[in-house]
């Protein structure tokens, strides 16, 4: 639909039913879908508090609050973001996202899109009204982190329902403080990472609780050396299989990912980067190959899950948390995280062993290195004081045997 030539309605006065006077105007509005225009009638006010000036000044003002006249004004189509969500849930991601980022991005939209967003049409949704919204977010308590993920599901929404896949608005432009913005920056080098010696801890605990049945005290110790030594993601360990393994190369191959989100099937990895093959050369990554080959035994099968349950299928991630990762954090005193902990933790201490970044992109299944420095975070005290004997500990020796001496 072409756009209307500007509107100038004249200023009236009616009378009401008790005999007082009023100033009022009569303006048309654009309906989504429909060439014919609504017409609309707003009152100024009682004759009696204004003059007809006044009265035309705020009928000025009106106009401009709707952006009737404004070259930037778009007549509202008939599609809203509750299409362009049907088009997302029918037809995209069946073709293009797994299960796991489809159940995520359903959540975003049920528990929080779709309330304020699904009538309102697409030609309406910008930047402005975007940041209007999420500063409502921030007012019910949502991070930054998680406003910022579902806007990522609306974009992709739009987007994918857009002719030149495109989302009409930019992150770039949300209107976040700078304040919060460097405390996001500084929460993200505060995230949990479990060094290798609070692996072992972990593993060993994991391995004399009595809550757990012996099969899956060995499996989830295992599980939790492999993850720190290898850097794998938990959807990567969990769909392992036993040809995956080779000893004598010293390595594991990456080609699947288990579905978390659904009902554990292993399907196709995160991103192009995440098909690799990892090796574990290392002291810590033989310590862990020498578990994992302790747990696999005699296995007959190559195609096997290593990591399954009594059916055969995955391990599920929620259960590993449940019934042996967090009771153990708990009894060790060691702040809550999940199996991505271990993750962090390898990255760092490949980085602090002095592995090139490239290598460990590539170790790490990281699609940037971007990623892959994000990983470092904050390096613990005990680290960094370890760093410092290594390289100056015979100069800190004299030096402070120099001082004492002094004192004396």
């Amino acid at each position: 639909m072409s756009r209307r030539t500007g509107q100038n309605p004249k200023v009236r006065v009616y009378k009401r039913s008790d005999g007082e006077k009023h100033f009022y105007f009569q303006y048309w509005i654009d309906v989504p879908g429909r060439e014919a225009r609504k017409r609309s009638t707003h009152v100024i006010g009682p004759t009696s508090q204004m003059t007809k000036n006044e009265a035309e000044r705020k009928k000025v003002e009106f106009l401009l609050n709707l952006e009737l006249n404004s070259m930037e004004y778009r007549i509202p189509s008939s599609l809203t973001f509750a299409d362009a969500v049907s088009h997302y849930r029918d037809v995209f991601a069946p073709r293009m996202l797994r299960s796991s980022t489809f159940s995520t991005a359903d959540s975003h939209l049920k528990n929080h899109l779709e309330a304020d967003w699904k009538d309102v049409p697409i030609e309406h949704i910008s930047i402005d009204s975007v940041n209007e919204w999420i500063w409502k977010k921030r007012d019910r308590s949502l991070s930054w982190v998680t406003i910022k993920n579902i806007l990522r599901t609306m974009q992709r929404v739009l987007s994918s329902f857009s002719k030149d896949k495109k989302p009409p608005f930019s992150q770039i432009g949300l209107a976040i403080p700078e304040r919060d913005k460097l405390q996001m920056k500084v929460n993200s080098r505060k995230q949990v990472s479990f060094s290798w010696a609070q692996a072992e801890q972990i593993a060993d605990h994991v391995a004399t609780m009595g809550t757990l049945g012996k099969k899956r005290r060995e499996q989830y110790a295992t599980l939790f050396l492999l993850a720190a030594a290898s850097g794998l993601r938990s959807s990567e360990l969990l769909a392992l299989r036993v040809n995956d393994i080779d000893f004598r190369a010293k390595t594991v191959r990456v080609e699947e990912s288990s579905d978390q989100r659904g009902k554990g099937e292993a399907g196709p990895c995160k991103n192009a980067a995440a098909y690799r093959t990892v090796l574990l050369f290392d002291p810590e990554g033989q310590k862990a190959m020498q578990k994992l080959r302790r747990l696999m035994g005699s296995v007959s099968n190559s195609a096997s899950f290593v990591f399954h349950s009594n059916g055969g299928n995955p391990l599920r991630e929620t259960n590993i948390l449940n019934q042996g990762l967090y009771p153990a954090l708990e009894a060790l005193a060691l702040e809550q995280a999940g199996m991505h902990a271990f993750r962090r933790g390898c990255n760092r201490r490949w980085e602090l062993a002095g592995v090139k970044p490239a290598v460990i992109r590539q170790q790490m299944g990281h699609s940037s290195s971007a990623m892959t420095d994000r990983y470092t975070g904050e390096i613990p005290l005990d680290d960094v004081r370890s760093e410092f004997s290594m390289k100056f500990g015979n100069k800190i020796v004299v030096l402070e045997k120099m001082e004492n001496g002094a004192a004396a």
